[in-house]
């Protein structure tokens, strides 16, 4: 890793022609973070107006909420022009890749910051309409950074943990990928992201990147996150089949929200791994919701991702080493997910026992939607 003190704010101004330079994605980045300051000050303010990106999202969506009741009439969330079941004050109708629309709004509010969250992540999707996948998650992002650089705005861009394809076989003492390690992504979601990620590294060194994996919190219709899709599926007693292999680091929104306050707030920058300590596969993560629920083991299947078929391909064990987010913040941001260590399953049939905690929805929403620890999104 390269580390570059005091960067300048943007390097060069970003056209529409930086598209054709990227319009063969490598497989690996190079990364070179930039920090100014390795320990966060929090005392710093955000600056005001804030544009929140990709409010369709868990992240997002969650994102936006928090910091609309921490600075009323200050924050503003976007979501692509056809998504109009979302409404509600503060949110805008704009297509990422509207150029002119986005101007438009940025000339309106006089945004001073900015957090993405924009990006599509259907993972079937993107494989089947790699230009929808490209024009949404790249395109998009050389967009907002012209904007961006034009007008001096503080950007933190959030990514994904799938930029990798996963490590399987690793042992238990593995403490998951650094920023460090070479991208390699299986999906053609991941792709896009690893060349919007090049964009910012190259474009606006001021930025800071987080790599996220599953952000855990309820989505705009109840039935698009992590949590509420399989949520979904057991309440109207319908199989969910969930794979053994793919391990992810899921991270409470609310643990999230602080950091995107702390980071808009400085100017940290480079690109930082942001997932949780606790890694689990996406069939105990099944599991968690199935037994914290209340609801019918029976539900739950498992598999190896390898039965999957071959659209979408799944990534493995990616895991992320987060501690290079600790020391730039001054604190360990996340706590685990769930917080209970009680409710972290023990083996395949765990979902199974009723013993010890009842489980019902009610407290599914108490504890694995919000985090016990927090009140308001905050520490």
């Amino acid at each position: 890793m390269e580390w570059v003190n005091k960067p300048s704010f943007c390097r060069g101004r970003v056209k529409n022609r930086l598209l054709a330079a990227y319009t063969k994605t490598p497989t690996t980045a190079t990364i070179r973070i930039t920090m100014a300051d390795t320990h966060l000050h929090t005392d710093c303010a955000i600056s005001l107006p804030l544009l929140i990106t990709g409010i369709a999202g868990v992240a997002g969506y969650n994102a936006l909420a928090y910091f609309q009741d921490r600075y009323p009439g200050q924050v503003i969330g976007i979501r692509q022009a056809d998504n109009w079941p979302l409404t509600g004050p503060g949110i805008e109708a704009c297509n990422a890749e509207d150029r002119d629309a986005l101007v438009e709004l940025f000339d309106k509010y006089q945004f001073r910051s900015v957090l993405n969250c924009a990006g599509n992540c259907a993972l079937k999707a993107c494989e089947l309409d790699s230009r929808l996948a490209w024009r949404t998650n790249v395109e998009g992002m050389i967009t907002l950074l012209s904007i961006c650089c034009d007008r001096e705005v503080r950007l933190v861009h959030t990514s994904i943990d799938l930029v990798y394809a996963g490590r399987d076989l690793m042992p238990l003492n593995w403490p998951g990928y650094t920023e460090s390690d070479p991208t390699d992504p299986v999906t053609v979601y991941g792709t896009t992201m690893v060349a919007a990620e090049q964009l910012i590294l190259d474009s606006m060194p001021s930025a800071c990147t987080l790599r996220i994996s599953l952000p855990m919190g309820i989505s705009f219709n109840g039935h698009a996150g992590a949590i509420d899709w399989i949520q979904s599926r057991f309440a109207k007693n319908r199989p969910a089949t969930l794979y053994f292999d793919e391990v992810r680091t899921p991270t409470y929104t609310d643990c999230l929200n602080g950091v995107y306050e702390s980071l808009l707030a400085n100017d940290v920058a480079g690109l930082f791994h942001a997932g949780g300590p606790r890694r689990l596969s996406l069939y105990q993560i099944a599991q968690v919701i199935n037994r914290v629920g209340g609801y019918d083991p029976a539900l739950l299947h498992g598999c190896p991702r390898i039965e999957a078929g071959p659209i979408p391909p799944r990534a493995g064990n990616v895991t992320m080493d987060s501690s290079q987010l600790a020391t730039a913040l001054g604190y360990e941001p996340f706590d685990p997910w769930p917080l209970d260590e009680e409710m972290v399953p023990t083996d395949d049939l765990w979902h199974f026992e009723r013993t010890g905690f009842q489980g019902s929805p009610e407290l599914l929403a108490e504890v694995l939607y919000r985090n016990p620890r927090r009140v308001n999104g905050a520490a």
